[in-house]
């Protein structure tokens, strides 16, 4: 299934590109993009032309249907994703979020 949400393209190429270790600055560049429009592109807040895909996609070895297409590993990804936000927030937002979400989960025990 083709995704047509610049958001969840965004959030894919954030995590592909986090997983060969590469900063925005270094994808942006190697793809002839400004920094701030790979910035923009990552959070979905951008247009893409298939020609800034292809080239995206040659800078972090991947095929565009890797991005493009939704796949079985979707909720690994968004778990990911948010283990990786988690990780990123300061000890006491951390804490509260983890409290946060055991509260959930023992609810959905009762």
């Amino acid at each position: 299934m083709l995704l047509f949400d610049f958001h969840d393209i965004g959030n894919k190429l954030l995590t592909i590109r986090k997983r060969l270790g590469m900063t925005q600055a270094e994808v942006a560049e190697a793809a002839g993009l400004s920094d701030r429009t790979y910035a923009d592109i990552e959070r979905g807040t951008v247009n893409m032309r298939i020609e800034t895909i292809l080239r995206i996609c040659q800078v972090l070895h991947i095929t565009p249907d890797e991005i493009l297409t939704e796949d079985c590993n979707s909720e690994t990804i968004r778990q990911e994703q948010l283990l990786e936000r988690l990780n990123a927030c300061n000890p006491k937002d951390k804490e509260t979020a983890l409290q946060l979400l055991n509260v959930y989960l023992q609810s959905l025990t009762k």
